[in-house]
């Protein structure tokens, strides 16, 4: 069934979200039972990790969940997973298959389809599922950092514009027509040249492993703009501990306050109404995994 099948009851918007929610808890636990099963350590992230402190379960209006991992972990469950991953479920990750558009893997729903307003003209349709992200070794000196973490920023952003052709950013008109027309140009320009998504994929990656083994003591999320507000240490990611996520258990860092609050600020508090966003749902096919079916 699709997001179609919502409309016209009463709180469709919510009801659509909770949907998206029930499903991904679904994954959320497989991934869980796959990390404990191969003893890969994990960390729900983001504001998933703030859903597990504040609401023991989802932000109200979120419709999707981050986890992360540290490279070593995250290589390790990409290459181990897919032996016991449970039937229903699929992983996919940058390169398989090849048109994959992100720089991070997913661990989804197979046959259902979630498609943000963004990614409306994007081919490609992502499952309904959880967002791995690996954490990778930050250089010490800050030079060295600036490069690095801008030098990602713009690979990830021609790796979004290689999939979409009429990219729609959400600014006011006139600027908004000035930054399609530059988009559009620069999604044509990588068609034209023959740079692939799995292209773009490899040169990320390899920018953002750069200082692996460099001894580093801390480590941050490359498919951010600044991985240095989104970093961990070692000493905060372990040990893990478990915390209760709508009905069923995830592993979270020891030191979340620590780290949300560096992230956050007062993560506790919520945020004015007008800054509850979500990814804004365009697309939703639940498939054989709709909720109402269960």
């Amino acid at each position: 069934m699709t997001e179609s099948d919502y409309a016209g009851a009463p709180g469709t918007g919510s009801e659509l979200v909770q949907g998206i929610q029930i499903v991904t808890t679904r994954v959320l636990a497989e991934l869980d039972r796959v990390c404990r099963e191969l003893d890969i350590p994990y960390s729900v992230y983001g504001g998933t990790a703030i859903g597990a402190i504040r609401h023991k379960g989802f932000i109200p209006w979120d419709d999707d969940a981050d986890t992360c991992m540290l490279r070593e972990d995250y290589e390790r469950f990409l290459e181990e997973a897919p032996r016991v991953l449970g039937p229903g479920f699929v992983l996919l990750k940058p390169g398989s298959p090849p048109d994959y558009p992100q720089t991070f893997a997913v661990l989804g729903c197979s046959g259902t389809e979630f498609v943000s307003e963004l990614a409306k003209d994007r081919p490609f349709r992502m499952p309904i599922g959880v967002d791995i992200f690996p954490l990778d070794v930050l250089p010490e000196k800050r030079r060295a950092y600036q490069r690095q973490s801008l030098r990602s920023w713009i690979l990830g952003r021609l790796l979004f514009l290689r999939g979409i052709p009429n990219a729609a950013p959400p600014l006011p008109a006139p600027l908004k027509q000035t930054a399609t027309g530059v988009m559009y140009a620069v999604h044509w320009t990588l068609r034209v040249l023959h740079l692939r998504e799995s292209t773009l994929q490899r040169c990320w990656e390899r920018n953002a492993r750069r200082f692996e083994g460099s001894g580093g003591e801390l480590f941050g999320d490359f498919s951010t703009r600044d991985p240095d507000h989104w970093s961990i240490s070692r000493g905060e990611f372990f040990p893990l501990e478990d915390v209760p996520f709508e009905d069923i258990t995830v592993r979270i860092s020891s030191a979340y306050d620590v780290v949300l609050r560096r992230m956050y600020g007062d993560y506790m508090q919520l945020p004015p109404v007008d800054e509850r966003v979500n990814h804004r749902p365009f697309h939703i096919d639940f498939g054989d995994h709709d909720p109402r079916l269960s």
